[in-house]
């Protein structure tokens, strides 16, 4: 995390927090799901690593966009997964009937708050950063 701004520092911190806290979580079930469906437990696994390289990589660059156009249609793809998996099903007749507290909620809660401190971060990034006077170079000599 190469920003000093005290506003970008925080909301890309809060999102590292979030996407290894959803990496650990994840990372935690892949057992569990392998035995159940193996792709759902290959998801579980390819979707920890994307949140590990997505917090590493928020950390490290220096205008990390990359990181947070991979960490946020993740997060978003994870709570859609979570969410057909508890209503309509996904393909092989996966379907769980709970919100495997505490993985479930506490996961939601991590993508949720992921994608809204990026949404924070773009706002800052995009509308908030101060604009240089179009005069401030002009030197005056008498």
């Amino acid at each position: 995390m190469n920003s000093t701004h005290p506003v970008e520092v925080v909301w890309t911190g809060v999102a590292v927090s979030c996407a290894v806290t959803d990496a650990v979580l994840h990372a935690l079930l892949v057992p569990v799901h392998l035995e159940e469906a193996f792709y759902i437990g290959l998801l579980f696994a390819v979707g920890s690593v994307v949140m590990l390289v997505v917090a590493v990589a928020l950390v490290v660059q220096r205008r990390p966009v990359a990181a947070w156009l991979t960490g946020v249609p993740a997060s978003l793809g994870m709570v859609v997964g979570f969410a057909m998996s508890r209503t309509v099903g996904l393909p092989g007749g996966y379907y769980e009937d709970g919100w495997e507290a505490p993985y479930g909620p506490l996961s939601l809660l991590a993508e949720g708050l992921f994608v809204v401190a990026f949404l924070a971060w773009f706002s800052y990034d995009t509308a908030e950063m101060p604009q240089p006077h179009p005069t401030a170079r002009l030197i005056t000599r008498q």
